[in-house]
């Protein structure tokens, strides 16, 4: 019996296919969840620079082993100087949903359970005091 490549190919494509399904769209799906504007995490300590710099001593002590020092990362995926360009208004939105649902496929743990949202959003309050102009 002979294989016809055309047969191999479209088996290939929808094995594929299923996987992309699979492994890529909840993802995808979970992360334009923090992008939906419908969802609004506020932070209280907007703007209240006591509460930053609280935040800036616990991200060092939670977040400076792989994000740096003060928010300074060499590595642009992990540097959170570029949260606000890269999200504008949703800013908050997707660091509350990253940090408390986690990014495993990229290492970052689920912080729920171990930080409280006032220790979270303590830390957003530092972050917002870095932020690199869009």
């Amino acid at each position: 019996m002979q294989v016809r490549p055309a047969k191999v190919a479209a088996a290939i494509f929808a094995g594929a296919s299923m996987l992309a399904v699979f492994f890529g769209l909840p993802s995808a799906a979970r992360y334009a969840r923090a992008d939906d504007p419908a969802v609004s995490a506020k932070n209280s300590y907007e703007g209240d620079a006591g509460q930053a710099a609280t935040g800036r001593g616990l991200f060092n002590q939670y977040c400076a082993h792989c994000h740096g020092p003060n928010a300074v990362s060499p590595d642009p995926p992990r540097d959170l100087r570029r949260l606000k360009r890269s999200y504008g208004e949703n800013m908050a939105n997707v660091f509350h949903f990253t940090v408390t649902h986690g990014r495993p496929d990229k290492g970052m743990p689920n912080w729920t359970g171990r930080l409280d949202d006032e220790t979270l959003w303590t830390i957003f309050a530092f972050l917002q005091t870095v932020q690199a102009e869009p």
